[in-house]
C-alpha cells in the first residue's frame, strides 16, 4: 500500500487493528495463565504495547475480557426463509447451530473458563448478564413479529432463553463426548420444541 493510500485509511481502522492485537494477546495470555491471573500488563507486553493502549480501548481489564469472550465466542445466526412455520425455523437453527461448531470449537475451553470466571466476579457477570438479556429481549421481539403465538411452545421471553440454554449445552457436549451427540441429537432437540421429530437431515 503506498503512503497516500495508507493516508486516506480511517483512524478507525488502526483503533480496531489495536483492539484486535490487544484480543489476541489476552486470548494467548489468558489461556496460559487462567483468567484470574492474567494481568494488563501481561496482555500489553504479549501484544507489545503498553496499558495505555489497553485503557485507550478498554475500560478496564473486565471490560477487556468482556470483550475478548464476545469476539471469540461467535453468535450463532441461522438463516431464517420469509414466512417460515415455527417448525421450520428450528430446523434452520439446527443448522445453524452444527455449522457453527468448526468456529467454536477453538474457542470452547476459553468460553467456558470464561464463565467460570464471571461466576466469581460480580462485576464481570452483571455486565454479562445485561448483554445476554439484551439478546433475549431482540430474540424474544422477532418470535413475536415472525411467528403465530398460537405456534409457540411458550412464551417468546421464555423461549429464548431455552433456546440459548439448549445451543450452549448441546455445543460443549459435543465438544466433551462427540462420540454421544451426533447431528441427529441437534435436529431433534430443535424438533422437540416444534412438537415434532425429524430425521438427521430431513423431515
Amino acid at each position: 500500500m503506498d503512503s497516500k493510500s495508507a493516508r486516506r485509511r480511517p483512524k478507525g481502522d488502526k483503533r480496531e487493528r489495536t483492539r484486535t492485537a490487544l484480543l489476541a494477546a489476552a486470548r494467548d495470555v489468558t489461556r496460559e495463565k487462567g483468567f484470574d491471573n492474567t494481568t494488563l500488563q501481561d496482555v500489553a507486553q504479549r501484544a507489545g504495547m503498553t496499558t495505555g493502549a489497553i485503557y485507550g480501548n478498554f475500560k478496564n481489564r473486565d471490560d477487556l475480557f468482556l470483550a475478548l469472550a464476545e469476539r471469540q465466542w461467535l453468535a450463532v445466526r441461522p438463516r431464517f426463509l420469509p414466512g417460515s412455520s415455527f417448525a421450520e425455523k428450528m430446523h434452520a437453527l439446527a443448522d445453524a447451530v452444527l455449522a457453527s461448531l468448526p468456529a467454536r470449537q477453538d474457542a470452547a475451553q476459553g468460553a467456558l473458563r470464561f464463565r467460570a470466571y464471571a461466576m466469581g466476579h460480580e462485576e464481570v457477570r452483571i455486565p454479562f448478564r445485561d448483554a445476554m438479556g439484551s439478546g433475549y429481549d431482540a430474540g424474544a421481539a422477532f418470535f413475536r413479529s415472525s411467528v403465530d403465538p398460537a405456534d409457540l411452545p411458550m412464551r417468546p421471553e421464555i423461549l429464548v432463553r431455552v433456546i440459548n440454554a439448549m445451543i450452549e449445552g448441546l455445543t460443549f457436549q459435543r465438544f466433551l463426548t462427540p462420540e454421544l451427540m451426533d447431528d441427529e441429537v441437534f435436529y431433534q432437540a430443535f424438533a422437540a420444541l416444534a412438537g415434532g421429530q425429524h430425521q438427521a437431515k430431513g423431515r
